[in-house]
């Protein structure tokens, strides 16, 4: 196995980026190439990114989420407050993630904080979802220890027989969202021989000033 992980490369060259091909406001940047992916046949889940998060000790964690919205600036996604990413976020807020968008040859990295959503806003996403996801989000204690699957399966068809009854799930006071105040975004191309273009955005004086950086 190890000399076939060796092995394994793939030399890209689809695109190039040059800072003339970059918007000034790196949100609307990430818009148009997040409209390029979600438009791109193919490319699954264009809106799934690594979230990571840091602990009070300084330890990282790292898992992937969807981005569900973009609102004043700020990703946003939605889990369980009571999550390992949940108490990070409450013990130090400071967060990263990674889109990655294979066929596009195309990463985008965004370190920001991240705050908890208005749950007026979590209330209307979570009367979107489908059924089965709400009803999970109920019943999940997300990232505790449990003793089986069939307790899981059993508080399911608890709340499945509330809904056949005619009571809708409502959300849950530890389910919500985070939305992620971006404080530096980057911007990579892949190319040829491992010479990526790589471009980042910083904020300075409330301003956003951008860099060309080495592959």
């Amino acid at each position: 196995m190890e000399e076939k992980l060796k092995d394994l490369r793939l030399d890209y060259g689809r695109d190039r980026l040059e800072i003339s091909d970059l918007q000034t406001d790196p949100i609307i940047q990430f818009k148009d190439w997040l409209e390029l992916a979600l438009h791109t046949e193919g490319e699954i889940e264009p809106n799934a990114m690594v979230l990571s998060t840091v602990d009070a000790d300084g330890l990282p964690s790292s898992r992937v989420v969807l981005l569900k919205d973009i609102i004043d600036g700020h990703l946003v996604f939605y889990t369980n407050y009571l999550s390992k990413k949940g108490h990070d976020i409450a013990e130090t807020g400071h967060v990263s993630v990674v889109f990655w968008w294979r066929l596009l040859q195309r990463q985008v990295r965004v370190q920001g904080i991240a705050k908890k959503l208005d749950t007026k806003y979590a209330d209307i996403y979570f009367n979107t979802r489908p059924i089965g996801s709400r009803i999970g989000a109920i019943v999940s204690p997300q990232s505790q220890v449990i003793e089986s699957r069939d307790l899981l399966d059993e508080a399911v068809r608890r709340e499945e027989e509330k809904v056949e009854a005619g009571t809708m799930p409502k959300r849950p006071d530890h389910w919500g969202g985070y939305q992620i105040e971006p404080k530096c975004f980057e911007f990579w191309q892949g190319r040829s021989s491992r010479l990526h273009d790589r471009f980042r955005y910083t904020r300075e004086s409330g301003h956003w000033s951008i860099v060309r950086l080495a592959p």
